[in-house]
C-alpha cells in the first residue's frame, strides 16, 4: 500500500495561509499573520497531539516559496530560510535533507515516498503547493488549524482546486485554533 499523504496547514478564519506582501523579512506577508501559527508556538502543550501528527511524517514536500521568498529566477545570494538554495541535496544537522525537485509534483511525491519508507508523507505547503496536490487528487487527509484571525488577502487554501468531497474525521477546539481533520474522498 502506498504511503498516506497528508497536509497539516494553518489558515485564517477567512481561508488564508499567508497575507499579501511576502518577503524575506516577512515570510507570511502583511496582516495579523503571527496568529496563524500561534497555536503551535505559544500553546504547544495544549496542542501536543496535533503537533505530534505534524512531525510524524517520514518525508515532507514543500514548495519553493516555503523555502524562500522568490518566485522568479533563483536569487543566488539568497541562502534560504535554512541556509542554502542550491539544487543539490542539502543535509542539515539532525538528519534532515532538503532535496530540490524541478520536474513536477508527482516526481516530488514519488521521491518523498521513497525517502519516507513505510511512514506517511506530508505536503507541508505553502498554499500553492497544497492546492496543486489537492487539484491532482494526491492528498488523502487534510488537517486544518484554523486561527481566530482574518487576513483579508494573500495566499488562500483551495484556490484553483476543483470541488472536493471531504469527510470530517476529527474536530477539536483549542484556545488559539480550531483543528479540523478531513479525509479526502477520491
Amino acid at each position: 500500500m502506498a504511503n498516506q499523504v497528508f497536509c497539516d496547514i494553518s489558515i485564517s478564519t477567512d481561508g488564508y495561509v499567508a497575507g499579501p506582501g511576502q518577503t524575506a523579512e516577512k515570510p507570511f506577508g502583511d496582516g495579523p499573520v503571527d496568529g496563524l501559527h500561534a497555536w503551535m508556538f505559544d500553546t504547544p502543550d495544549e496542542n501536543k497531539a496535533e503537533i505530534d501528527q505534524v512531525v510524524a511524517a517520514g518525508a515532507f514536500v514543500m514548495g519553493r516559496n516555503m523555502f524562500g521568498p522568490g518566485r522568479s529566477e533563483w536569487d543566488l545570494s539568497w541562502k534560504g530560510w535554512w541556509g542554502d538554495n542550491s539544487r543539490k541535496p542539502l543535509a542539515m544537522e539532525g538528519g534532515t535533507t532538503f532535496t530540490f525537485v524541478t520536474d513536477g509534483i508527482k516526481s516530488a511525491l514519488d521521491q518523498a515516498r521513497e525517502a519516507a519508507g513505510d511512514r506517511a508523507v506530508a505536503i507541508a505547503g505553502g498554499a500553492a503547493t497544497v492546492n496543486q496536490y489537492l487539484a491532482a487528487g494526491l492528498i488523502d487527509e487534510i488537517r486544518t488549524h484554523i486561527a481566530p484571525v482574518t487576513v483579508g488577502a494573500g495566499e488562500r487554501l483551495f484556490d484553483g482546486v476543483p470541488p472536493l468531497s471531504l469527510e470530517i474525521i476529527a474536530v477539536r477546539g483549542a484556545s488559539l485554533a480550531t483543528h479540523i481533520s478531513y479525509h479526502v474522498l477520491h
